[in-house]
């Protein structure tokens, strides 16, 4: 088991909010050891012996999406987290984690949700700060009517958001106003995501998961085909695709569509091909994995466990599994112990300060 490197210095952040809102579990990111929560989800999977790499850890006040819930009771507009234990909303007016960017602009977000008739009583705002400004999803419970919309596109155009889009309680997101282009940068490939679409958390969270992945790949020829599983909006699969082939598979319409635009515009058709599949109620059948150099996969929070009898049964060589839940990964780890495969590497990244998530990716090869 690789030593643990301690980090150069302890980073205590106080928060107003601490102990009341629940986005920070402690008010040290180094209270809970990231490194025995990988090194523990991979004992449990039957890997006692695991090659474990340093933690890499995120700064705090880089993490570039908030999902926040809001509420009005009369004029009180209440935005940010839920309290830790019950359903009132904590209004954020002070964030460790987040860029200093978002702050700001939640105080004039709350002066918008305030005029808006198509806010009653609760809704919530989605915003991802991509390469171009912020990309906010208004998701509200009632109807927008033309006095919304016109205030919403006046907002677009005094703070700098290239895309605002809304939503009446579940229905698909629609855009109110591009001022330009949404923008993110998967390698060298421009995508412009869905509304409220996934994303890594930071930019350099993202960074050395694509790092970690990439050093995890095997050796490669011209011919080589990697099978991406769960490829949201391509965040793995265009770097990936500078190495070899991709087949991407992602259950989500938009993200598909957004990869598959980008993929066209960069001159990658060819290169990589992107399908819309549910893997958790169709997965992957060992046929379609046998002749893969590497199976890719970014499984949601739950983990992959339906697909990976398949990923084992097809005998792939090499699996690289990214991971932000360390039970998951402890489950679904242990499918490959058990189907005659070693871990060669492992990585925990901690994009989550002050919490008990933890990012990891995890290199996984078949004994010969």
């Amino acid at each position: 088991m690789t030593a643990r490197i301690s980090p150069p210095e302890q980073m205590t952040q106080h928060c107003q909010h601490f102990g009341v809102c629940g986005g920070c579990a402690v008010d040290d990111r180094h209270a809970i050891d990231k490194f025995s929560l990988l090194e523990s989800a991979l004992t449990r999977a039957g890997f006692a012996d695991a090659p474990i790499a340093p933690l890499v850890e995120v700064p705090a006040g880089t993490r570039r999406r908030a999902d926040l819930a809001a509420t009005r009771k009369g004029t009180d507009i209440a935005l940010g987290l839920h309290k830790s234990r019950g359903n009132d909303v904590v209004d954020m007016r002070e964030c460790a984690l987040l860029r200093p960017e978002f702050l700001p602009l939640l105080a004039h977000l709350r002066e918008l949700l305030r005029s808006l008739t198509a806010f009653r009583r609760a809704g919530s705002v989605v915003i991802n700060w991509l390469d171009n400004g912020p990309d906010i999803l208004l998701r509200l419970d009632a109807e927008f009517l033309p006095p919304d919309r016109k205030r919403i596109i006046e907002f677009a155009k005094t703070h700098g958001s290239p895309r605002i889009s809304i939503a009446t309680g579940e229905d698909v997101p629609e855009p109110v106003v591009i001022i330009t282009n949404p923008m993110l940068h998967f390698g060298s490939v421009t995508v412009t995501p869905p509304p409220g679409g996934f994303l890594q958390a930071s930019a350099e969270g993202e960074a050395a998961i694509i790092a970690a992945v990439l050093a995890g790949l095997p050796k490669l020829s011209a011919k080589s085909r990697i099978v991406e599983l769960f490829s949201g909006a391509g965040t793995l699969s265009f770097p990936l695709a500078a190495h070899a082939g991709v087949e991407a598979y992602e259950g989500d319409a938009a993200s598909v569509a957004a990869a598959e635009t980008a993929a066209r515009a960069a001159n990658l058709a060819g290169r990589i091909v992107f399908s819309r599949r549910d893997l958790h109620r169709r997965p992957l059948q060992p046929a379609e994995m046998a002749k893969a150099a590497a199976v890719v996969l970014d499984p949601p929070f739950a983990g992959a466990a339906a697909q990976m009898r398949f990923i084992t049964a097809s005998g792939v060589a090499r699996v690289i599994y990214v991971s932000c839940n360390p039970e998951a990964l402890a489950h679904d780890s242990a499918t490959l112990h058990r189907a005659g495969y070693e871990v060669i590497s492992a990585t925990p990244i901690d994009q989550f300060p002050y919490s008990g998530n933890l990012e990891s990716v995890v290199v996984f090869a078949k004994l010969k």
